[in-house]
């Protein structure tokens, strides 16, 4: 038994665009229909979807058969809290981490530590899933290799800090969250702002300086183009939630005057 090599990971080193999709229905029957949609990569949401370790668990079986690689953003990444969620995600067979409200450098350093085993980390020892419960001797001498750290920079503070945070030995890449970033810079609510965008184009811009990767969410086509223009190579382009929000609203409202077609999210 070997350990996987982590191909999204590596696409990111070839600079290949990678398009993905979010997940936050929280359920490994939805994510199994998505799964075989064609993306390749979806997220799982630990942040803002009522997801536990269970239920990411059977999402991970459930995504496994597919070509599509699973990312999973947890809820916290610092402190005591978001150092055993990042150990305990990772046991889980998660190889690629997304982690939100990474400001500084020093936290993004935290995060390459906690992701790590020994010598170059404090990532705990055990005989979980990731290992195939033991009977994969390799993993831990290959598992550092195979992790994929992705970290948000969705605040003013983190735009600030962004090339220090890009510089970070270990960071992969870096995703901009342009929700809370329009909340921070004073636009709540509006991440199309003028000022916003070209904070956005700005930091993509900088990130690939860095010879990271950079990464965004999008549900608008034209600016998910832009932004893969731009150089993002890691670009997720729909939420399943609002995809079903909007395309049932849509019917009923084929049917139904007094229905209201539901608008594509801002909040995302």
């Amino acid at each position: 038994m070997t350990t996987l090599l982590n191909p999204f990971k590596q696409a990111l080193a070839d600079k290949r665009p990678q398009i993905g999709l979010w997940l936050g229905l929280a359920d490994a029957y939805s994510s199994d229909l998505c799964s075989g949609a064609g993306f390749d990569w979806l997220l799982i949401d630990g942040e803002h979807a009522p997801n536990d370790l269970r239920s990411i668990l059977g999402q991970l079986q459930a995504i496994a058969p597919s070509a599509s690689h699973p990312i999973a953003r947890i809820p916290v990444g610092h402190g005591h809290i978001g150092t055993t969620l990042v150990k305990q995600y990772l046991d889980l067979g998660v190889q690629t981490l997304l982690v939100p409200m990474v400001d500084t450098p020093e936290q993004a350093a935290d995060l390459v530590r906690a992701t790590r085993y020994p010598p170059q980390g404090i990532r705990g020892m055990a005989g979980a899933r990731a290992s195939g419960w033991g009977r994969n001797p390799t993993y831990v001498h290959d598992a550092n290799a195979q992790v994929c750290l992705l970290v948000q920079a969705e605040t003013a503070l983190s735009l600030r800090n962004l090339d220090a945070i890009a510089a970070t030995e270990g960071v992969d890449g870096v995703f901009i969250g342009p929700a809370d970033l329009s909340a921070s810079m004073g636009h709540i609510g509006n991440p199309g702002h003028p000022d916003v965008q070209a904070a956005i184009a700005d930091a993509i811009a900088r990130i690939v300086k860095a010879g990271k990767a950079a990464g965004i969410l999008t549900p608008d086509e034209a600016l998910a183009r832009h932004y893969l223009k731009l150089g993002a190579t890691f670009v997720a382009v729909g939420l399943d939630i609002s995809l079903l929000a909007q395309t049932t609203s849509a019917l009923a409202a084929r049917f139904k005057s007094t229905v209201t077609v539901v608008p594509a999210s801002q909040t995302y």
